[in-house]
């Protein structure tokens, strides 16, 4: 990956004893089973975060200007376990000089390592899951860090709850509490102010970007019909953003296409709205200009 600012900010919004926030990339697509790619994921939506107008709308805010460093990019991919450990160890770091932590990927898998980093930093952590799939198998291909078990760890070690699921093997069932999961079918219902029920205080939000319908992303390793829209997807981010300590995010399984810009567009207007979101309603007390 060329290293670049985050969506071309100016120097001293970039550096890491400045920035607020850290973004780090992960161009992992070592498990993944059906369509190749997620690797590309970051230098997609670097690119594309440089053609967003950086002034929000909504919150009227230029939240660039809070500061983000754009980390070295994991690279370790001699194996599963060992790419886990190496996002691991590199949240763990940054988390530790009281940044907050975000990741791209690559694929779910990476989603391991940053959430017992979390987990590990944030007591009673709440793990919100967006996505098409479960992603609880406890081992699927000869490996624990396969993108398909990519939640079963936080299954067990944290309040797990997951929205969006539409697609599973029988045997994830027996690692799913159904009181904690939307599936997609279930989503024309009133669920949000329920979800956020079940939270603790700490949460931290992975989201698989097949959680969207294929109609607005279909630049996905696996995707499914019947899932969520920007807007409803915006309204519960806003919800969680408000009601909760969100410590920190990551986003993953773009798979780009090049002939198919809007779904890497869509992606870095996420990330930048998530992070419109945690500076409008959990840091408020602080101006968003640089004295």
């Amino acid at each position: 990956m060329s290293k670049k600012n985050y969506a071309g900010i100016p120097d001293k919004y970039s550096r890491i004893d400045e920035a607020k926030v850290v973004l780090i990339p992960v161009p992992y697509d070592g498990t993944s089973t059906w369509q190749k790619g997620a690797d590309k994921g970051p230098d997609a939506f670097l690119e594309a975060s440089e053609n967003m107008e950086l002034y929000d709308i909504e919150t009227k805010s230029e939240v660039y200007k809070k500061g983000v460093y754009l980390a070295p990019a994991v690279t370790e991919d001699s194996s599963p376990e060992k790419m886990v450990e190496a996002v691991y160890k590199t949240t763990k770091n940054y988390i530790s000089q009281d940044k907050f932590v975000t990741l791209f990927g690559g694929e779910h898998s990476i989603s391991i390592g940053s959430i017992k980093a979390f987990n590990e930093n944030f007591a009673d952590l709440t793990v919100v899951q967006l996505d098409a799939h479960a992603d609880l198998r406890s081992e699927y291909e000869g490996s624990k860090c396969n993108h398909a078990c990519a939640m079963h760890e936080a299954s067990k070690n944290t309040n797990l709850v997951q929205v969006g699921i539409r697609s599973m093997d029988i045997s994830e069932t027996d690692h799913m509490d159904e009181n904690q999961v939307y599936f997609g079918h279930d989503l024309y219902e009133d669920w949000m102010d329920d979800a956020i029920g079940q939270m603790t205080p700490n949460v931290f939000i992975t989201i698989d970007l097949d959680a969207f319908d294929p109609s607005i992303l279909p630049s996905t390793g696996t995707p499914e019909p019947g899932g969520l829209f920007w807007y409803e997807t915006l309204e519960f981010l806003k919800l969680m953003f408000k009601k909760k300590n969100v410590v920190g995010f990551d986003i993953v399984e773009l798979c780009p296409n090049k002939d198919e810009k809007s779904s890497d567009f869509l992606a870095a207007k996420l990330y930048y709205k998530m992070l419109s979101y945690k500076f409008k309603y959990q840091d408020s007390n602080e101006d968003d200009e640089d004295e």
